[in-house]
C-alpha cells in the first residue's frame, strides 16, 4: 500500500523544485543557425528570441524572401534545441523525488 502522506509531500517538493527551475530557465540558452551559419538565433528557456545575427552579405532588399526563410529556419532550430535543454533541466530538478507508480508516467509533464 502506498503512503499517501509521503506521496503528497513528494508532490509538494517537486512543485517547489519545478517552480525554482522554471525561474532559472531564463538563463538557459540555445542557438540555432541556418545557411551554413549565415543566420544565427539565440533563444532562452522561456522560448523567447534573445538575439538574431545575420551575415552582412544577406542584407540585400532583393533577397528578402531568402533572408526570411533562413531566419525562420534558424529560429525553429533554436527552439528545438532549447526544448531538449528544458526537458533535461526539469528532469534533473525532479529526479528521484516522485515515487515510481506503475502505470503512472509523469515524463510528459515537462
Amino acid at each position: 500500500m502506498f503512503d499517501f502522506m509521503n506521496i503528497m509531500n513528494k508532490v509538494k517538493e517537486a512543485q517547489v523544485k519545478i517552480k525554482e527551475t522554471q525561474e532559472k530557465l531564463v538563463h538557459l540558452t540555445a542557438e540555432g543557425e541556418s545557411g551554413a551559419g549565415m543566420v544565427k538565433v539565440v533563444v532562452n528557456g522561456h522560448r523567447k528570441v534573445v538575439s538574431i545575427d545575420m551575415d552582412e552579405s544577406l542584407i540585400n532588399p532583393g533577397d528578402k524572401e531568402m533572408l526570411s526563410d533562413l531566419t525562420v529556419a534558424a529560429i525553429n532550430k533554436a527552439l528545438e534545441s532549447i526544448e531538449v535543454k528544458i526537458k533535461e533541466e526539469m528532469k534533473s530538478a525532479t529526479e528521484g523525488m516522485m515515487p515510481n507508480i506503475p502505470g503512472m508516467d509523469l515524463g510528459g509533464m515537462f
